[in-house]
Parts: C-alpha cells; structure tokens; sequence
C-alpha cells in the first residue's frame, strides 16, 4: 500500500474533468494562474473516497477548449471515466515561494475575520474572483457578531489592513453593518 500524504502538506490545484477521446486522456480544470502551471506541480494526488492515489502525469497540452492530460492511473476511456470529479491536489513545497504580502487562498480559508476594533464578523469560507479584485466570502462563526454573510473585497492597504497567518486572524478596514 502507497504511504498517504498528510492532508495538511497538500493543496488543491485543480479537478479531473470528463475523458477526452478513446485513449484515456481528461479535460484537467486548473485553479492555478496561467493554468497551465498545473502541470510545473508535481506529483499529483487524486483524491478520492479511499484517500488520496497518487497519480503521474504522461503527457498534456493544451487544446481550444482547455487542458487535457493522460495519466498512468487512466490507460484507457473507461478509466478515465472513472476520474471525473475528482480534486487535484500537490505538495505545498512543490509551489513557489510567495513575495512578502502574496498568500495562497488555501492559507487564508478558515482564517478569522475581525474588524480594527476587534469584532469577529467570522471565517474565510471562500475567495472568489470578480475582475476588479478578489473577495472573500466570511460566513458566521462562533462568537461572531451577527449570523450574516459577507462579501469582503480583498483590498490590501485600505480594506485588508492585516494578515497575520499563525494567529489565524485577518483584520479588515470594514463597517460591520456593510
């Protein structure tokens, strides 16, 4: 049996989509900028119901309509089927080191959120893109100051005024009545 990757040392790059053609390649979704660094990230582990299967990268490129990959753990369609869904994971070691005041999304999920004045509004549950800059989504916590969601523009310097990872606490510039 293969040793299982801590979860805590991995993080999630993308997802296996449908198979492409008859020899067993996949549509591969990329949440790494430009997508295609997907592939610079190696190994990768599947994760599955069982844990997570590691998997190695044959071939890839790059098509039209996205990524397509062949994998050792699909020789053929059927196979291939088999991996739709499932999440793309890699060593966090594997990703570059980040410029002082970069942070991975992965780092900032589960962070408290607390104003200057120290009120909790709750926990990073998500980060999404809008165009104009990123947000993140707080969801209520426990101790939180109300049961509202909120959409927080990730704004460095004016409304993002603090992160501080190993005290798992964001301070934001924000009016909890926003």
């Amino acid at each position: 049996m293969a040793v299982q990757p801590a979860a805590d040392t991995l993080i999630q790059v993308g997802h296996v989509g449908a198979a492409h053609g008859i020899k067993g390649w996949v549509r591969v979704s990329a949440q790494t900028d430009p997508a295609a660094n997907i592939f610079g990230y190696q190994p990768w582990y599947l994760k599955t119901r069982e844990g997570f299967r590691a998997v190695k990268v044959l071939e890839w490129r790059e098509q039209p309509k996205g990524l397509v990959a062949s994998l050792d753990a699909a020789p053929d369609r059927n196979a291939a089927e088999l991996l739709r869904g499932l999440e793309i994971w890699v060593p966090k070691d594997a990703l570059p080191e980040l410029e002082e005041g970069d942070y991975y999304w992965s780092d900032l999920i589960d962070l408290e959120v607390r104003t200057g004045v120290g009120q909790l509004l709750g926990t990073v549950h998500s980060l999404m893109e809008t165009g104009a800059n990123d947000v993140m989504v707080v969801q209520p916590s426990l101790g939180s100051l109300d049961d509202r969601e909120r959409l927080i523009p990730w704004l460095p310097g004016a409304v993002v005024t603090d992160v501080d990872l190993e005290g798992r606490v964001i301070t934001v510039d924000w009016d909890a009545e926003f």
